[in-house]
């Protein structure tokens, strides 16, 4: 007897390899895929600009990645003596304005070759509600916890997110036309907006994704939203805010999309190479009885996999496990 409601998966034309960098952007969901990704050695770049909500921020992202932007001073505000980045996540700030700019120009250039090489890109969208900046118009990927008397906060309509990402998406296809594009819709509610606001939200959203599908470089929607709302729909799946999803629904959502992309074979390699990086999580003491047979344990595991795997870098957890050998 089925106790849920189980949401049909897309099937994948194409699978998710060593051989096949992957992008994701966007809003949580895409940071918490993203890493268990990046866990398992698979070669992928999240977030380079942060947790990304709105759809306008994650498009205007992509569009300075395709146009190789160069930031200047132009590009930051100033507010009580410290310089932050408007596009970027509340991380991108400083109170030195060169130190600023060249994290950002860093990150950028990083960014700019990653997409051009991707084969895939997965993007969350978060909330269909933008806050515009009062002085200038533009809209604004965070607030930075600046006074909201600076922002004006409006809902986008399905029509303009899927206007404004129609000319990113052709954008994307003259620098790498071969990149897959896959859209999916958070889980995490935005309560803070209203719970009927937030449904309101997320239906803009998911029909702005729908008519995406038709443009050639959009290969498909992932469900992640559907899924927790139906398959998992218990707050034991949330965490302790009862907003975000636990480490148990990501975990179930993680199962449920590697399923979908990434090959058995790729997926056991990944297994093992995710044991290994999340063995560095325990951080022993080289005083410690049991640290010795476990670090020689992880660096025989690493050197297996290294013979069966030398695609894979594992420099840094050779050496974290071989410094614990030798530190007195």
């Amino acid at each position: 007897m089925e106790l849920l409601t189980a949401v049909p998966l897309p099937p994948a034309a194409a699978a998710i390899t060593y051989d096949t960098p992957v992008m994701f952007l966007g809003s949580c969901f895409a940071g918490e895929i993203g890493y268990r990704m990046a866990s398992g050695k698979l070669p992928v770049m999240t977030n380079p600009h942060g947790t990304l909500f709105n759809p306008f921020s994650v498009a205007r992202a992509l569009d300075r990645f395709i146009g190789e932007h160069v930031y200047t001073e132009k590009d930051l505000y100033l507010h009580q003596n410290r310089y932050m980045s408007l596009d970027h996540h509340t991380a991108f700030s400083s109170y030195d304005r060169d130190i600023l700019t060249a994290r950002l120009n860093e990150t950028g250039r990083a960014a700019s070759g990653f997409i051009r090489k991707a084969s895939f890109l997965f993007v969350t969208f978060g909330t269909s509600y933008i806050y515009n900046l009062k002085e200038s118009g533009a809209t604004v990927a965070n607030c930075h916890k600046l006074p909201s008397s600076l922002f004006t906060r409006t809902m986008a309509s399905s029509e303009e997110i899927v206007g404004r990402w129609k000319e990113t998406l052709d954008n994307l296809a003259a620098v790498n036309p071969g990149l897959r594009v896959w859209f999916t819709v958070s889980p995490v509610r935005h309560l803070a907006d209203g719970a009927h606001e937030n449904q309101l939200s997320k239906a803009r959203l998911l029909l702005a994704a729908e008519e995406l599908l038709r443009h050639p470089l959009v290969h498909g929607y992932f469900p992640a939203y559907e899924i927790f709302m139906d398959e998992l729909r218990d707050y034991r799946f949330y965490a302790s805010d009862m907003v975000h999803p636990s480490e148990t629904a990501i975990d179930y959502v993680w199962g449920k999309f590697s399923s979908v992309f990434i090959p058995g074979h790729v997926l056991r390699l990944w297994n093992e190479a995710a044991r290994i990086t999340r063995a560095m999580a325990h951080r022993l003491s080289a005083e410690t009885s049991d640290t010795a047979p476990f670090a020689n344990a992880l660096i025989e595991r690493i050197r297996d996999l290294k013979t069966r795997a030398p695609h894979l870098d594992l420099s840094e957890e050779e050496k974290y496990f071989t410094d614990l050998l030798y530190k007195k």
